[in-house]
């Protein structure tokens, strides 16, 4: 069989069925045995029609004693019943609006029966079963859909488990697929080969072969996810880099003269970085802290270091507000007048706290007369070039590959490629990290600042609003502030909305949060509040509006802030106790988790009060997990346990095979993979013995990405 061959070359595939499969992601006979089924029912005990019971799943085999079809007129439906008796007895059975069953199972015809036994007036009943002939006295024939345990399948309109069981079956009965796994890996792991791994997930005899077998591809797509990681960082580490040396003294002064005492999580931090500022091949660190942990000061030591050996530095950070923050935080801390710092975002352009023109800006980035450039996106424009740019520090994890490194080379007219540092504030539990970001190394940030409270979290249900708007106005008169943030809006079609990612439906999103802030607002402070100063942030606000509200926030000009759920990441309002999240059920642990971190940056106490408006069990356990803990890595665990590895790392869409992903929280099978990959490139670093796997690895590296 060619697994590359087209589905529609497939018999019973026909012009209607080939969109239909397309939105499974199935386009070839590779994706349609890729496409493993989500569970099995369980129809391994054929039982005589005397045994059968209400609640029932059961397989019966008998014969067709008698059917008939009628129509119901005022509801404009057809039901078909039949009598269906083997030796012990006969049982009822119901279609509806499947007419034509009457036609294929006529009076005498032997059939094999699986689905729900049900009970009503009339007594014992077979709802809406799935039925094969039998054909013959011989009531052990090969049946794909009613006996066994049968595979259901993901599905979509018009594509049916039934439906893919038919495609399937004849396929996996003779299959022959070469194995891309060395049959020496399948041994020490008592694998099944390819061939069998493939029946045994699609139609097992036993639930643990399909377990085995689910086993063995999670595996392989996880060794790939490895291979790939390890090729990526040995091209990263064959690219020439400037060497930084470490001045201790330097540091230990500039440390000396912080405003705040550094943790021991980021004294550690710091000495690797500027360790690996040190080697004549490019940095490639992710430092992961919790919300509020001090990693911008980190990273600012580092670019403090590489300015004092003449050399530029580049911070970009996702938002013009925390480009304008982070700009600000650099001018309190660096206090060296030889140090010069600007701002670089697609509205505004800054030297040394004076507004300069772009133009005049650039010239004096190229000539190196700025030591530390801070801004969003707009940093690596190819109209802005470099003297000697030698660290690239990225707020916000936005994967900054070796494309965008080799643009950064360019841009400054050399050979070196700079050290990259890459900051994230969702803590990912770190053997994920690992496997994930395999081609980076990892710097944890565990420790809080000291001198901070820990948040008070609260769950608010709707009866208890008005006692919490209440505590929210005596905040406030303490002279503290309040943030505020609104869900994202659910949109009434998102199919019509949503036409993956188009310029249009990102207006529809955004238009829809606004409305939601714009509501909000209006509600707070012409009912809730309105002898308080209350202020409204969100998307369509020009970038110096947005930056002019948070000015103002900051230095105290409102009380309240209401935003969408994009508060800037990171923002800093130190007078800020009070986080509260409007139907917090409709965000992850990790999100909510990031909201909270906007307050407690003082030593006053905070809290963060999760308005919720529905009491089901798994928005409970997520908000509860919130309010018992107040560590950003154990709750990442837990989210991805509750949420599932997908919906955890937002990468539904990222191309990487389901298996792999769900594989994602098997730490164990991680390590395993991580160990096997580690051992083929030693022993074959191009795999030119391994070819099979080789082909693999190049259809998964363009499938799967992590932006």
């Amino acid at each position: 069989m060619d697994l590359s061959l087209p589905i529609e070359k497939l018999p019973n595939v026909g012009p209607r069925n080939i969109p239909r499969l397309n939105r499974l992601g199935i386009k070839t006979v590779k994706d349609l045995l890729w496409h493993f089924p989500v569970r099995y029912e369980d129809y391994t005990e054929t039982v005589s029609i005397d045994q059968v019971e209400p609640g029932q799943k059961v397989n019966i085999q008998g014969e067709v004693l008698k059917i008939s079809s009628r129509r119901i007129f005022p509801r404009r439906m057809s039901v078909t019943n039949a009598i269906v008796g083997d030796s012990s007895g006969a049982i009822k059975v119901v279609w509806f609006n499947q007419s034509y069953i009457e036609n294929q199972l006529t009076e005498g015809t032997l059939v094999s029966l699986a689905g729900k036994v049900s009970l009503n007036k009339h007594g014992l009943c077979l709802s809406s079963p799935t039925y094969e002939k039998i054909g013959s006295s011989n009531l052990q024939p090969n049946l794909k859909h009613t006996s066994g345990l049968v595979p259901v399948y993901p599905e979509t309109d018009g594509v049916t488990s039934k439906y893919l069981r038919f495609l399937t079956k004849p396929i996996i009965e003779n299959i022959k697929i070469d194995d891309p796994l060395p049959s020496q890996m399948l041994a020490k792991y008592n694998f099944p080969e390819l061939s069998q791994a493939m029946r045994d997930i699609h139609y097992p005899t036993e639930l643990l072969k399909a377990e085995v077998a689910r086993e063995r591809f999670a595996f392989e797509d996880l060794m790939l996810f490895q291979i790939k990681a390890l090729l990526e960082r040995r091209k990263i580490n064959q690219l020439k880099s400037v060497s930084i040396e470490f001045d201790q003294p330097l540091i230990q002064e500039f440390i000396a003269n912080l405003p705040f005492e550094l943790t021991t999580d980021q004294k550690v931090a710091l000495w690797e970085i500027l360790k690996d500022l040190q080697k004549s091949y490019p940095m490639n660190r992710l430092m992961e802290g919790d919300v509020g942990s001090g990693k911008t000061v980190v990273a600012l030591a580092a670019a403090y270091q590489a300015a004092k050996k003449g050399y530029q530095t580049v911070f970009m950070v996702p938002t013009e507000v925390l480009a304008n923050q982070h700009y600000k935080t650099v001018a309190l801390i660096v206090k060296d007048g030889s140090i010069k710092t600007c701002l670089l975002t697609g509205s505004e352009s800054k030297l040394d706290g004076q507004d300069i023109s772009k133009k005049l800006l650039k010239q004096k980035i190229l000539s190196g007369e700025v030591n530390i450039i801070i801004g969003t996106h707009a940093v690596i424009q190819k109209d802005v070039l470099f003297d000697k740019l030698a660290l690239v520090v990225i707020d916000e994890q936005h994967r900054f590959g070796i494309n965008q490194r080799a643009t950064l080379a360019k841009q400054i007219d050399s050979e070196l490629v700079p050290h990259l540092l890459s900051m994230t504030a969702t803590p990912i539990p770190r053997t994920l990290a690992l496997t994930i970001y395999g081609d980076l190394d990892i710097s944890l940030i565990k420790e809080k600042p000291k001198n901070r409270h820990k948040i008070i979290t609260k769950i608010v249900m709707p009866k208890e609003r008005s006692a919490n708007y209440q505590f929210v106005r005596e905040e406030v008169k303490k002279g503290r502030q309040v943030f505020v943030v609104c869900p994202r809006i659910e949109i009434s079609d998102p199919k019509k909305e949503i036409k993956t990612g188009t310029k249009q439906s990102k207006m529809n999103i955004l238009w829809a949060d606004v409305k939601a802030v714009e509501e909000e607002y209006k509600k707070l402070s012409e009912l809730v509040f309105p002898d308080l100063k209350v202020a409204m942030l969100h998307g369509r606000l020009k970038p110096k509006d947005k930056n002019q509200v948070m000015d103002k926030f900051k230095d105290g000009g409102y009380d309240i802030i209401v935003s969408t759920s994009v508060i800037e990441v990171g923002v800093d309002v130190p007078n800020a106790t009070v986080m509260m999240i409007e139907s917090a059920e409709r965000f992850g642990l990790a999100q909510l988790h990031q909201f909270r971190g906007r307050v407690g940056r003082d030593e006053y106490q905070s809290y963060c009060l999760l308005l919720s408006s529905t009491v089901d069990k798994t928005t409970n356990q997520r908000l509860k997990a919130l309010v018992e803990c107040d560590d950003g890595f154990e709750l990442a665990e837990k989210d991805m346990k509750i949420r599932g590895p997908g919906e955890f790392f937002g990468v539904k869409q990222s191309g990487i095979p389901d298996l792999g992903m769900a594989a994602l929280a098997n730490v164990d099978l991680i390590k395993k993979a991580r160990a096997e990959a580690r051992l083929l490139l030693k022993e074959d670093p191009s795999l030119k013995n391994y070819s099979l796997l080789k082909e693999r690895l190049e259809s998964f590296q363009k499938l799967t990405h992590f932006e």
